[in-house]
């Protein structure tokens, strides 16, 4: 199962640590995913899902899982 967050699809960055000297080694930076357990009133179902910590907080400010998935359809079709 790939390292990325179920609503929005965010998925690690990599790119080049570089020293004082300019050497540059590849690094990657991951996704703070965390699991939670998601209830949505509409349908009366609790989801559990592995969420990046700013799609929790968007979920936070949204509302309800349904709200989130029409407000941000974009990011999942």
């Amino acid at each position: 199962m790939a390292r990325s967050c179920d609503l929005t699809g965010k998925r690690r960055l990599v790119g080049n640590k570089v020293s004082h000297a300019k050497n540059r080694t590849k690094m990657k930076q991951q996704v703070n995913l965390q699991t939670k357990r998601v209830f949505d009133p509409e349908s009366g179902e609790t989801v559990k899902l592995r969420l990046s910590t700013s799609a929790i907080r968007t979920l936070d400010k949204v509302g309800s899982l349904s709200k989130f998935l029409r407000k941000y359809k974009h990011l999942y079709m």
